[in-house]
């Protein structure tokens, strides 16, 4: 997909040749004969190197020097579940719920978020799933919660600040999840913590649901693993003690991106500053998995960077072995994975680590993967 191409289609009309390449980002209204040749025969390449990677889906993910790396799945509807393990995925990373609240008029009952809840569990099969609690708020509104669209909406009422302030709502949710971990291997993740109180807090609101459902006699995990996300420079700045707090991280770097270069993602005059490229938000990615190593729980990267073959060799370096994405971009990170040791990624980052620009950091990322898979970049 193209977006943001502002009075295209005042400059085409029906009948006329164009080139969509979402790759670059480009739209070629009437290309001549060479350019057209030209993007023909890269469909071809592209084609036969889709061909290639579906040939890895049954294979590990493991580095030329013997790393594991876990290569997880990103949803927001429970029958996406297929479609990752189908890519090769070894689980779901992240599980965003806030389709039960923007697809209807009326909020949804905890059989409602159960039956999500089970329809996905079951469908993974044993392995891994991380249910996001609610994340509403900022770009997603609910009309049912009757709440009014804010001036700076990024940075109000959203997310975890959200579900606090509407405890029987988030209580509800928490008691589905609950109820669901008998089912599988289920952990619960709290989105946007930007300090230690909302992580209690949110923890606290937990237990409330665990008695709520043992007084019941419900069943459910009580050892269920909760974590929350690294999306704020704030949340890297206490990560040390969100450890003592969390069985594990998983940074987001959509929102910690935007946070930490002061841009709204969704705005084109300024979708050129938005870059995972930006030296600062690749120490703050370091900083994260550095505290996470040393304080022994494990770490995830769930953004978008994670499926983007230009920054796989640079987080390897880091020290991430987890990685989850959208399902169409594991076959390729699997394969770039495959094709690279951990002594070449340390060697990528540490040089990384030294530059100054957004711009020097991703022409060197290019390059590098530019030798490994041409096909790629």
């Amino acid at each position: 997909a193209v977006v943001g191409a502002t009075g295209l289609t005042s400059k085409v009309s029906g009948g006329d040749s164009i080139i969509i390449d979402g790759t670059r980002g480009l739209v070629i209204s009437e290309p001549d004969e060479q350019t057209r040749q030209e993007y023909e025969q890269a469909e071809e390449r592209l084609i036969e190197f889709g061909h290639e990677l579906d040939e890895l889906r049954d294979l590990p993910a493991v580095t030329r020097d013997g790393v594991e790396v876990k290569l997880l799945g990103n949803i927001e509807f429970p029958h996406e579940v297929v479609v990752c393990l189908e890519r090769g995925a070894q689980g779901i990373g992240l599980y965003r719920t806030e389709f039960l609240y923007l697809r209807g008029e009326t909020e949804p009952t905890e059989a409602d978020h159960y039956e999500a809840y089970r329809e996905a569990v079951e469908a993974v099969g044993g392995r891994p799933i991380v249910i996001r609690t609610l994340d509403l708020g900022a770009d997603k509104y609910a009309q049912i919660t009757g709440e009014e669209r804010e001036r700076n909406p990024f940075l109000g009422l959203r997310s975890i600040r959200f579900c606090l302030s509407h405890v029987g709502l988030f209580k509800a949710q928490l008691r589905a999840i609950l109820r669901v971990s008998v089912l599988g291997d289920v952990s619960i993740m709290f989105p946007l913590i930007t300090k230690l109180t909302e992580i209690r807090q949110a923890k606290w609101v937990l237990a409330e649901a665990m008695e709520d459902l043992e007084e019941e006699g419900l069943p459910y995990r009580r050892d269920i693993r909760v974590g929350v996300m690294i999306e704020t420079p704030s949340a890297v700045a206490i990560a040390g003690a969100l450890a003592h707090e969390a069985d594990f991280f998983s940074i987001g770097t959509n929102d910690l991106i935007q946070y930490t270069l002061a841009v709204d993602r969704s705005n084109e005059r300024v979708a050129p500053l938005y870059t995972a490229a930006d030296p600062s938000v690749i120490r703050f990615v370091r900083d994260v998995l550095y505290t996470a190593n040393r304080k022994g729980i494990e770490c995830s990267l769930c953004g978008e960077m994670a499926g983007d073959p230009i920054y796989t060799l640079l987080l390897l370096g880091l020290g991430l072995r987890k990685f989850s994405m959208a399902p169409n971009a594991i076959p390729e990170i699997k394969r770039v994975v495959r094709s690279v040791s951990i002594t070449h990624a340390e060697q990528v980052a540490h040089r990384v680590l030294g530059m100054e620009s957004d711009r020097e950091i991703g022409n060197y990322l290019r390059d590098e993967l530019r030798k490994i898979l041409p096909q790629v970049v």
